[in-house]
């Protein structure tokens, strides 16, 4: 299965605030910080796929920047890296892109039970991310150095 996450940020061209979403469900991921999306349709192309999720998860409209591609070593095993897409274990794999609201003020409408605009320095240890997000917002600060 693909999936589709957003880097929601607060500016493309020089990020500060990342914003953090916190599953409500399943019960194995319940509690567990992410970054918000979905799964792309039969059928769609994941760009407006990503856009149209986070419409029904957080009733905003986004502007995409810049998709975040995995290297070798970012926490992929190397396996996926070739395929430019993130693992996530037992369930498919995973394409994420930089984004900024356009529309809107997020709000936890779907899978989330609560939202966190995150600061720079708290990106990697503000919120206790899900597994498979970790190698994902460790290379978004990466990419920012």
């Amino acid at each position: 299965m693909l999936v589709v996450g957003a880097a929601l940020v607060d500016d493309l061209a020089a990020p500060r605030r990342l914003l953090a979403a916190r599953r409500r469900r399943p019960s194995a991921l319940a509690g567990g910080w992410e970054l918000p999306g979905g799964k792309v349709e039969p059928g769609e192309v994941p760009a407006d796929a990503l856009r149209r999720e986070l419409r029904e998860e957080l009733g905003v409209q986004v502007e995409l920047g810049a998709e975040l591609v995995p290297h070798a070593g970012e926490g992929t095993g190397g396996l996926y890296a070739d395929a430019g897409v993130w693992p996530l274990p037992g369930v498919g794999v995973m394409r994420v892109w930089w984004a900024r609201v356009l529309e809107g003020e997020p709000r936890p409408l779907e899978d989330h039970d609560a939202l966190r605009w995150l600061e720079l320095d708290d990106w990697l240890g503000g919120v206790a991310w899900l597994p498979a997000d970790m190698p994902v917002i460790t290379a978004l600060r990466a990419a920012l150095r």
